[in-house]
């Protein structure tokens, strides 16, 4: 039986990969930080499945017993600050987590079992600014965040050990992956929530920055997949997963209210931006310039031919699944009183 540790197990990509795991006969560990009040979160259904251990990504003694207690035969790295627009409020405990907790790791398990082999979450926000469409693992990076910039240390950090002490240490750039599961901070699932509150009448208006702005979005139990076989191949290496297609935070938007039975009519422009539910004029969504990042990733698409050929990875979900099982979910939700 094989041993896996996650760190970041109480995410949504880390209760997607447990449960992967735990299908495939592994016996899995999992990072959690103790808090005054303990949150399992994603993972709150996966007690007596995994063990749970405390630590944390900035205190290296924590993971020196993690590695001791697990004595994993892999590592999946999910652990981060994963909020982009956060992360110019904390750049300091961004990097803090997301830079030198990966070397902390990294150093753990040089030091107590150097024949693990270590995914680490790198991410395309590291492209940034981007210097070539759509984006391989050839294309130079130009981060645009605080978060993007510490993803690029623990990225480069993670190929360094790779190369210095022949450790399978690899990383996957992920592009944007949703699910049901994704936190209520981010765009997708505040705007998934907004539309159930609407539906329901129990919200008026959903308020947004950059509409423009293009994502490639693919779901998160297809991309966890991508993960473990990183992880099964003869030798390290790094691997864009991508869906190839990129849509803007509008036409998510407009999907959303469509799997909600509710069809939008937008107007405006830029700052100005708004829609308003169709054939009245109900205004549901206003564009708010305060939701602007003071440097935006505008535009984001992934080539994922290597992952393909090599791994044979295949995303299965569908963008338009994703937005319909986000919204469903989230009107269930609600109804349910959880939201």
């Amino acid at each position: 039986m094989k041993r896996a540790l996650i760190t970041g197990i109480t995410g949504q990509d880390g209760s997607y990969l447990a449960e992967l795991l735990l299908e495939k006969g592994y016996e899995v560990f999992g990072l959690v930080r103790r808090k005054s009040k303990l949150d399992f979160n994603n993972a709150e259904h996966l007690k007596g499945k995994v063990e749970f251990i405390f630590g944390d990504m900035t205190d290296s003694a924590s993971l020196l017993r993690a590695m001791e207690i697990a004595k994993p035969d892999e590592i999946y790295n999910l652990a981060a600050q994963s909020f982009v627009t956060t992360s110019w409020e904390t750049p300091l405990s961004t990097a803090d987590i997301n830079a030198i907790g990966v070397t902390k790791l990294l150093e753990a398990v040089r030091l107590c079992k150097p024949d693990t082999r270590v995914y680490q979450a790198s991410t395309s926000e590291m492209f940034g600014k981007v210097q070539a469409i759509p984006q391989n693992e050839s294309t130079p990076f130009y981060p645009r965040s605080p978060y993007g910039v510490s993803k690029l240390y623990g990225h480069w950090i993670t190929k360094n050990y790779r190369e210095s002490y022949g450790m399978f240490a690899c990383s996957g750039i992920l592009f944007n992956h949703e699910s049901e599961r994704r936190g209520a901070e981010f765009v997708t699932r505040k705007i998934t929530i907004a539309v159930a509150k609407i539906k329901a009448g129990l919200q008026d208006v959903l308020e947004l920055g950059n509409m423009d702005a293009s994502r490639d979005w693919g779901h998160s139990a297809d991309y966890v997949r991508a993960m473990w076989l990183m992880l099964q191949q003869p030798t390290a290496d790094d691997f864009v997963i991508a869906t190839g297609k990129t849509h803007k935070v509008r036409e998510f938007v407009l999907l959303a209210f469509k799997a909600a039975g509710m069809d939008i009519e937008f107007h405006g422009e830029g700052e100005k931006e708004y829609a308003t539910l169709k054939g009245t004029d109900k205004v549901v969504v206003k564009v708010n310039p305060q939701f602007f990042r003071p440097a935006e990733v505008d535009l984001l698409i992934g080539d994922a031919g290597k992952a393909k050929k090599v791994l044979g990875w295949e995303p299965e979900i569908s963008y338009e699944q994703l937005v319909e099982r986000m919204v469903k979910s989230d009107m269930k939700l609600l109804a349910e009183g959880k939201i």
